[in-house]
């Protein structure tokens, strides 16, 4: 999973799936393999993703994060508490914010969300947040208004729902979210604006 969600970055999920099959079957899916292999083979194997010599930089440098602080063992790192692990993957070359907090949460199940572009627009369509808020503005906003044992699943209903019907040409008319939404009624051409809910209502 945490090899995906870098093989994933800047490309769509089926490019990031052929590069990580293509790593299961050259037996370099571990964190010895990773630190053994050349990077131009690693790159090469990789290809599929895009971005190929960038994303072997970051396998490398997370193959050696394991190593000098899981002790070889990304179970051991990954048991690590979210005040430790969360800054030691920002700190690795390839972990920005969004990626670091989707292997804290989906990975080590830790209480923490990911802020992605499914997410922002989502947001800014309902008009809860200003378009130019930051990453650990949203974040905090999430883990605040939240229980932390509905993180994984309310993330996974944002992504589901932007690529289903909240899409970059959303399908509004046939939006669950309609009645709350003041895009979609400027979309479906209603005459009154929705209210929408406050970050206190989130959790109902």
């Amino acid at each position: 999973m945490i090899v995906g969600a870098i093989l994933v970055q800047n490309t769509a999920w089926i490019s990031a799936r052929k590069a990580l099959d293509a790593l299961i079957t050259a037996g370099l899916l571990d964190v010895a393999a990773l630190l053994r292999v050349a990077e131009p083979r690693l790159a090469e194997a990789i290809r599929p993703s895009g971005y190929f010599n960038s994303k072997a930089r970051k396998l490398k440098a997370f193959a050696q994060l394991v190593a000098a602080e899981g002790d070889g063992e990304v179970g051991v790192l990954l048991a690590k508490p979210l005040e430790e692990l969360r800054p030691l993957l920002l700190a690795t070359h390839g972990f920005g914010p969004e990626t670091a907090d989707t292997v804290c949460l989906y990975a080590a199940r830790h209480a923490t969300f990911p802020i992605d572009a499914y997410t922002r627009r989502i947001l800014g369509r309902l008009e809860w947040v200003d378009s130019e808020a930051r990453y650990e503005e949203l974040r905090s906003l999430f883990v605040s208004q939240l229980p932390a044992n509905t993180f994984a699943e309310y993330h996974a209903l944002l992504v589901r729902h932007a690529k289903s019907t909240c899409k970059k040409r959303p399908l509004c008319g046939q939006c669950p979210v309609l009645e709350i939404c003041p895009t979609g009624w400027s979309e479906v051409g209603s005459v009154e604006a929705p209210v929408p809910p406050t970050p206190g209502d989130w959790s109902d």
